[in-house]
């Protein structure tokens, strides 16, 4: 949540359509140019006169003044009344200023219009500052506008940039924005499209008043008020769902296979027979077949609390992602994936960490000793969605919601780590969860930390199958791929800090 907020007044705070466009006629007719349909003078709204009248109508500057002095007669005194407040801003400024915010008008209109206007709609009360353009032609550009807010609202305190948005619905505005250094929060229900926001490269974007309330005010609302034990048994509860219904579902699974294997002779690829015929254990690929059942059985347990939870989540996001991220930010997040995940198995295997684990040995025994594409199926799909439905889905959709982003995105990695119950996993499931958890609340899409989980397992599962790849495990190629990985996860959190 930001403090201080620059409000553009024109089709941001007001719909001015009918005074500006009814001017715009009045002052194109002194030109001897008729234009009786207002729709066609929409794009005046906004942008500086001036250029407008040279953009759309190819005047000179002396022109475009003696076209401003024309609009500004019929609008001194009429056309500034030819206007109305958009539905919601008496009440979101209210709420707004309730919480402390505070408000700044920064508008391409000249000042003592602006204050006129907002005079008018008894909504002056609300803003600390009110800069717009100057009559004489000065400080009409948008980044004038802004500094000259900015440099007013602070005062004598040094101007904290990143503490601030820009809130308008031009590509004027997100412009000016970016030239000054503040982030810009457009808005589609005034005269810009989310075409021209999403063109203009804005940083936020919402689609209503409401909308554009609750943005502001993230982080004021209201958290969950549960007791510390309700909060731990949020965590508990479905964890010992998930763990119950996958070591259920491994003895029956188990028991299921062992009952075939003894009713039939052959399958060679799944049983291992005595040389009479008679069923003496599972192979590898049994073994792997029935915790793929296991996997399976414990994700459907919760199933329907990660739907709810996920969708609750996707909800409180939404807003925060409707401007879709740029392919960069995805190639940074698998760059980050891939080198974490090559980085940490490296550095592991090379610290001794993996032989000193006899648990994790076993563990390892177990997974690797099945078919390459049996192998892939449970371990590199059907876990990662049993567990990211849980550990992401369930557990950090909850915690969420009552802890501050930074812990609860750690107590879920912790918790994920937890879960594995060994030292080797559990480092590994640290990191790699933290990762998860991050790009699920970065890009708003559980799908990415579903996406990040299989990526890693996929390549580490698949790398341990490829003929000499015990020549990756060396220094050198452990630093590159850390650094490759924590360069990418650091250029991703410069581009958008979600905290």
């Amino acid at each position: 949540m930001k403090k201080y907020l620059l409000f553009d007044l024109d089709g941001t705070l007001t719909d001015p359509k009918v005074g500006i466009c009814t001017c715009v006629q009045y002052a194109l007719s002194s030109f001897g140019i008729e234009e009786p349909d207002l729709d066609k003078l929409e794009p005046f709204i906004g942008p500086p006169l001036k250029e407008s009248f040279q953009k759309y109508y190819q005047f000179d500057d002396a022109q475009a003044e003696a076209a401003i002095e024309k609009y500004r007669e019929r609008f001194r005194d009429t056309g500034i009344f030819e206007n109305k407040l958009y539905d919601g801003i008496p009440q979101m400024l209210n709420a707004l200023n309730s919480q402390g915010m505070f408000m700044a008008v920064a508008s391409s209109k000249p000042t003592e219009f602006v204050r006129r206007i907002l005079d008018h709609f008894g909504i002056g009360k609300y803003f600390k500052v009110v800069v717009g353009s100057e009559l004489d032609g000065t400080r009409v550009q948008k980044e004038e506008v802004i500094q000259e807010a900015l440099k007013q609202l602070f005062g004598n305190w040094p101007v904290e940039k990143t503490k601030v948005y820009m809130i308008g619905d031009r590509s004027y505005d997100v412009e000016g924005a970016r030239k000054v250094g503040v982030e810009c929060v457009g808005v589609t229900y005034g005269y810009g499209s989310m075409e021209e926001l999403r063109e203009a490269k804005c940083d936020y974007i919402v689609r209503s008043v409401e909308e554009l309330q609750k943005f502001l005010l993230r982080g004021t609302e209201k958290k969950e008020q549960l007791t510390t034990s309700q909060r731990i048994w949020q965590m508990v509860l479905p964890f010992l769902i998930f763990f119950l219904a996958r070591n259920i579902a491994l003895n029956v699974g188990a028991m299921l296979l062992a009952t075939i294997g003894g009713q039939m002779s052959g399958g060679e690829f799944l049983f291992i027979r005595n040389a009479q015929g008679e069923l003496e254990s599972m192979t590898g690929n049994a073994a792997v077949l029935v915790s793929a059942f296991g996997y399976a059985v414990a994700g459907l347990s919760v199933w329907n609390m990660a739907k709810k939870t996920i969708a609750r989540t996707a909800e409180d996001m939404k807003l925060l992602h409707i401007k879709a991220e740029p392919p960069r930010n995805y190639c940074l997040l698998a760059g980050a994936t891939v080198g974490l995940a090559l980085g940490l198995n490296i550095l592991l295997k090379l610290a001794g960490t993996v032989e000193s684990s006899e648990t994790y040995q076993e563990v390892a025994q177990n997974q690797y000793a099945a078919w390459l594409p049996i192998g892939l199926i449970c371990f590199g799909f059907i876990a990662p969605v049993a567990e990211e439905l849980l550990f992401r889905g369930v557990i950090f959709g909850c915690i969420r919601r009552y802890m501050k982003l930074p812990a609860a995105i750690l107590v879920s990695a912790v918790f994920f780590a937890l879960y594995h119950g060994n030292s080797v996993q559990a480092i590994y499931a640290v990191a790699m969860g933290y990762l998860m958890a991050y790009a699920y609340e970065y890009f708003g899409d559980f799908r990415m930390a579903l996406g990040v989980h299989i990526v890693a397992n996929v390549l580490t599962y698949v790398l341990s199958y490829v003929p000499g790849v015990s020549h990756l495990m060396n220094w050198p190629a452990c630093i590159v791929c850390l650094a490759a990985g924590a360069g990418c996860a650091w250029a991703l959190h410069k581009g958008k800090k979600i905290f």
